[in-house]
């Protein structure tokens, strides 16, 4: 970022209140693509307020934001600790002792142009489907169980041009590493605390005191505060939408231990009998987690079962976090931004935290202001955008909890039998009904994210395409066949996923 060294005030002060990893993401992107425009850019924290920072898995698109700033992927695996991760294990969510992985990739071809899900569906109920059942025709499925990964090729002709992958890896090791970028970029740190955030008489934030008696005014505050949303919420008192009624888990408990083995490509969430449990395995620890409602299991016997489940002993204290699920009503309310856990929180099942992040900063970026005078428009679209982004990840994740034949427990009968959103409700008939995925313009889950949950958890339509019935049923086996075949052969040819990260950090000087 060029410092301006005219007596010219620079066109727009940004503040950004809070670290963590979305406060040095927003300062990372900011300072690099408001280069040289003139915009200045502070952050204030204070090192005596611990992040949440268990937000450690991640879906395809933090690769684009990485790529945006520059970043070399050697570089930023080895100094965060990062792993490779191809899907999402879901063990027990359908049925008690049902598997199936979420992956970053589509399952099988058309056939006689029509989607390949169609095709499988028949050979299912006809009893034709091999046992591996639809993870067999996916190549990183088959990739993340042999411990293998490679990156996909840019040629959209070549088999390994099929799917896509993410990192799994220790958040605070991230935020210090765009710390530094930031810092390198121009970004003034401040350490402390706030103590006010002064109003000016419109209702627009002036300034924030801190605990020193510094005043830091700024044009635009970019709120990255965590849960409690000091100018969203605490100044601004916006409101929030609690969504409680629809994802029921309010509370969880985190803790490290580490690796009994090398680590493996794909992070896993296994349900239990209040909620479930997470483990994301990095370079030097595992990751692990229990997401619970309060209303069916108490705190300490929540801690109890994740230190039971670990498969090494626990290298620090369990961290208890509690949570609404939800989202503030406006997220940019005057010249307030709020970013991250200030905005709203949804859980942590589908890795979609540090991604809501990334879609806050470049809606952002998007409607960045051109002067220090706020344009209400552009608060509004940017509401308007994160809404659809919130909503349509929301609906996903209830997906999982409400797709489940479980009847077991207390909390699994609550979940199976929940109301849902009406837009989710639709969404599912359409899929029972015609076996249709419905597509939209805006939202991070494809027609294949969504086929993985419903047909993983065994949900399957009552009719498919009828056209799938024109193409012969040994044409559509030796499809299967072939698929399942390419699959295995391209998997095992990868190198093993300590391989390629064993020679990252040969790349990287200590």
């Amino acid at each position: 970022m060029k410092i301006n060294n005219t007596n010219t005030p620079p066109k727009v002060r940004v503040l950004i209140v809070g670290g963590g990893t979305s406060g040095w993401m927003a300062a990372s992107a900011l300072s690099a693509k408001l280069a040289g425009t003139g915009v200045s850019i502070r952050l204030v924290e204070s090192a005596e307020i611990g992040t949440v920072g268990v937000g450690e898995a991640t879906v395809p698109h933090i690769r684009h934001f990485n790529a945006s700033l520059g970043l070399d992927e050697a570089d930023f695996m080895s100094r965060t600790e990062a792993t490779f991760k191809l899907g999402i294990e879901f063990r027990d969510w359908g049925r008690k002792g049902d598997a199936y992985v979420h992956p970053f990739a589509a399952f099988g071809r058309d056939i006689g142009g029509v989607p390949f899900h169609h095709h499988w569906t028949r050979a299912h109920r006809a009893g034709r489907t091999p046992a591996g059942g639809l993870d067999d025709v996916s190549l990183p499925i088959q990739a993340l169980r042999m411990g293998r990964f490679g990156h996909p090729s840019p040629d959209p002709s070549n088999f390994f041009s099929t799917f896509s992958y993410a990192y799994q890896f220790d958040a605070g090791l991230y935020a210090a590493y765009l710390r530094s970028y930031a810092e390198a970029r121009g970004v003034v740190r401040t350490e402390g605390k706030v103590r006010e955030v002064a109003l000016r008489d419109d209702g627009h934030v002036d300034a924030v005191v801190m605990e020193s008696g510094e005043r830091i005014e700024a044009d635009l505050f970019v709120d990255c505060s965590g849960f409690r949303g000091l100018i969203i919420e605490g100044a601004l008192k916006t409101g929030y939408e609690d969504w409680t009624r629809w994802l029921p888990c309010d509370r969880a408990v985190a803790v490290p231990c580490a690796n009994d083995g090398p680590p493996s490509p794909y992070t896993r969430a296994t349900s239990r009998e209040s909620g479930w449990m997470w483990r994301i395995p990095l370079q030097h620890r595992a990751g692990n987690g229990h997401v619970y409602c309060s209303g069916f299991i108490d705190d300490d016997a929540a801690e109890a079962a994740l230190l039971a489940q670990l498969e090494n002993p626990a290298q620090a204290a369990p961290r208890r976090l509690r949570f609404t699920t939800g989202k503030r009503k406006r997220q940019w309310v005057g010249n307030c931004v709020s970013i991250g856990l200030a905005a709203g929180f949804l859980e942590p099942l589908e890795s979609t935290s540090i991604h809501l992040i990334q879609l806050g900063i470049g809606r952002l970026l998007d409607l960045f202001p051109t002067s220090p005078v706020m344009d209400p428009l552009d608060a509004a679209e940017f509401n308007r955008l994160m809404a659809l982004e919130y909503e349509r990840v929301r609906d996903f994740i209830v997906l999982h909890y409400v797709a489940t034949q479980r009847d077991d427990t207390p909390f699994w009968n609550h979940c199976r039998t929940m109301a849902i959103p009406d837009s989710l409700a639709t969404k599912m008939e359409l899929f029972k009904q015609r076996g249709v995925v419905t597509l939209y313009r805006d939202g991070m889950f494809l027609e294949p994210s969504w086929l993985a949950v419903y047909l993983g958890q065994n949900i399957l339509p009552d009719q498919v395409d009828p056209r799938a019935a024109l193409v012969a049923d040994a044409d559509v086996d030796r499809v299967i066949a072939a698929e399942i075949e390419s699959c295995r052969r391209a998997a095992s040819s990868m190198p093993l996923q300590s391989e390629i990260l064993s020679r990252y950090r040969m790349q990287v000087p200590a």
